[in-house]
């Protein structure tokens, strides 16, 4: 079967990243000084102007607006003409988690319903699909670019790849796509043969593939000046699909970023993605997709299920097996066996939750 699939991811300074950042930091936070803490963290940025609302139960004393303005500043709005910097309003309304939810948490139970997709594929050397690893490594090699003294860059960006399938085989770049705001003495034609050269060429060749300069596309409408939250409203969550398999695999209802780990739209996902990864590498099967679901209080899933696509190279017994084997998926059991109560969340929240060593669900 031959077909095309395309993926994108947004760099560090993308709005919803902004938002992203700062929920995962106030999360970290939260974590650093008490374990137990909870949260259920939404920011959302627009013109000069930066909201952060939503549940926290914690014995510790955060000082939420400091967090986020570092956010922003480490994230490089401090130029007052971008018309959002650290130095923006900040409006913060932050209640205690509702007791009824907290009844159900306390006795280990999970946070919330809903239900969570685990992916892991034999594409790439991260058991991650093809188009979505690439799309990350750009964005991540576009940040890196913008950190020279003397970059012409500014803040913000997204990638988009589009890769040709052959007999459901990764065999051909169709199609780079980079969007990013630059300085106004730079010429498109000068952004796009240093983006080409320095950030382009660089992640292709890790992955074994080339693309001409006539498929590299550089700010679809020819320019692109102002970044940020003051052309684009920003809001936690709403990049789910970049945060998981860029659209190649199923993903569940509800985001990550700000979420404690008792909240199983996070560390479901978590685990259903350590399951299928370790399906994968273990010979198993070639692709793999593990299913989750909870309700709200519930200690063990309502549904485990495990798909192989016709590529399981055992019994979809002994598979069920050695799952159980491998993690306990109640809702104690993936916070415990993944360690997950620590301040680990922050560097997920650009560049993709999976596929990335340094988290304990991808070891």
């Amino acid at each position: 079967m031959d077909y095309t699939f395309t993926s994108e991811s947004v760099c560090a300074g993308h709005p919803d990243k902004i938002c992203d950042s700062i929920s995962d930091a106030l999360l970290d936070e939260v974590l650093r000084h008490d374990r137990s803490g909870r949260t259920a963290i939404e920011t959302m940025v627009a013109f000069n102007k930066v909201i952060i609302v939503g549940e926290v139960s914690t014995s510790a004393k955060i000082d939420y607006e400091k967090i986020a303005r570092k956010r922003i500043k480490d994230l490089g709005y401090t130029d007052p003409q971008f018309n959002f910097t650290y130095l923006s309003p900040i409006d913060i309304d932050i209640h205690e988690q509702s007791p009824e939810i907290y009844e159900g948490v306390e006795t280990g139970g999970a946070g919330d319903q809903g239900m969570m997709f685990g992916f892991a594929c034999k594409e790439t050397k991260t058991l991650m699909p093809m188009p979505i690893a690439i799309a990350h490594k750009l964005a991540q090699k576009l940040d890196e670019v913008k950190m020279n003294d003397f970059s012409f860059l500014r803040p913000d960006g997204k990638t988009q790849v589009s890769i040709e399938y052959r007999n459901n085989e990764p065999k051909k770049i169709r199609q780079v796509v980079i969007a990013v705001p630059h300085d106004e003495d730079k010429t498109l034609n000068e952004v796009k043969n240093y983006l080409f050269k320095e950030v382009v060429q660089k992640v292709l060749d890790e992955f074994g593939f080339r693309v001409s300069k006539k498929d590299f596309i550089v700010n679809g409408t020819g320019v692109w000046h102002m970044p940020g939250p003051a052309s684009d409203a920003g809001l936690t969550g709403r990049k789910i699909i970049v945060d998981t398999y860029g659209g190649y695999a199923r993903v569940g209802g509800g985001a990550f970023s700000g979420k404690d780990p008792t909240k199983v739209d996070r560390s479901g996902a978590y685990a259903a993605r350590y399951l299928a990864k370790h399906i994968v590498r273990e010979g198993l099967a070639d692709k793999a997709e593990v299913r989750l679901a909870y309700f709200i209080g519930a200690k063990k899933p309502v549904m485990l299920e495990v798909e192989t696509f016709g590529t399981e190279k055992t019994s979809v017994k002994i598979i069920r097996s050695y799952m159980s084997k491998i993690l306990d998926t109640s809702v104690s059991g993936i916070i415990r066996d993944l360690d997950l109560q620590r301040p680990i969340y922050l560097p997920t929240s650009v560049y993709g939750h999976f596929g990335r060593e340094e988290f304990p669900w991808e070891q």
